[in-house]
């Protein structure tokens, strides 16, 4: 097991408590005195750019009264209308996905192939959009929400958002191949880094990576870079979520313990 700048031999995986898992959905109210653009997202109407437009042409009313200043707060006893209809604040949902192959990570695709809206489809009457993306080929854990606050988070690579990633390769990695994962590899895009990379398997054709970066498609890259092709990628962990009582293909809502850890 290799770890930035030093090496030891304890795995890379710290075992956290596990709460029991239902498909009870656990929906967080959103927070009272919002901005009015924000509002107006949630409620499915529009981007917050969009809703901006729409308030600066004097098209929502609050309490009656048409409003158009920007940075306009609204709070839970304040009616918002467009065109004449209440709009109603959306629940946040949160709902985790161990995503199979053969699925894009997209809400929707004008080729008509399987996305991974398919495979949530009923699961709620909120509208819930991927956060980040998975290749066509990738498996694992990928979240679902309509917080756009946290999903932002969850995707900005300043915030160093913890996914742990299985790796099959096509060859076992040599030691100076995996030397230059844990110092680094210089991409298009520059430095790609790991915080810990393991082999799990005698012949290291088989590698465990620990990932807090946000690069595109950056495992395959790296591994690519090297000259190796990759028969199976499959993210185990993602912000402290893991697969435990989640077969393949299958999805959950989020215990409200776990909505706060993400948070």
């Amino acid at each position: 097991m290799h770890r930035k700048k030093r090496s030891s031999s304890r795995g890379f995986v710290k075992k956290k408590p596990i709460p029991e898992y239902s498909n009870k959905k656990i929906v967080a109210q959103p927070k009272e005195d919002v901005r009015l653009n924000k509002f107006i997202a949630n409620a499915g109407v529009c981007s917050r750019r969009e809703a901006d437009t729409l308030i600066s042409k004097g098209e929502i009313k609050v309490n009656g009264k048409v409003v158009q200043e920007m940075g306009y707060r609204v709070g839970s006893e304040d009616t918002v209308q467009f065109k004449g209809k209440v709009l109603k604040r959306e629940k946040l949902v949160y709902l985790l996905l161990n995503k199979p192959k053969g699925y894009i990570t997209t809400t929707s695709d004008p080729q008509g192939r399987k996305t991974v809206m398919d495979l949530i489809k009923g699961a709620c009457e909120e509208k819930l959009f991927p956060v980040g993306r998975l290749d066509r080929t990738t498996t694992g854990l990928l979240l679902f929400t309509n917080d756009g606050d946290l999903a932002k988070k969850l995707t900005q690579p300043t915030h160093k958002i913890k996914k742990i990633y299985q790796v099959t390769l096509d060859k076992p990695l040599t030691k100076a191949d995996l030397e230059a994962v844990v110092e680094g590899v210089t991409l298009e895009d520059g430095l790609a880094k790991v915080e810990e990379v393991a082999c799990l398997n005698p012949d290291c054709s088989t590698i465990g990576m620990e990932v807090h970066e946000g690069k595109n498609r950056m495992v395959r890259r790296i591994f690519e870079h090297l000259g190796y092709g990759i028969e199976r990628l499959d993210r185990s962990v993602f912000g402290g979520l893991n697969k435990k009582d989640l077969p393949r293909g299958k999805w959950r809502f989020l215990q409200e313990k776990e909505v706060l850890w993400l948070k």
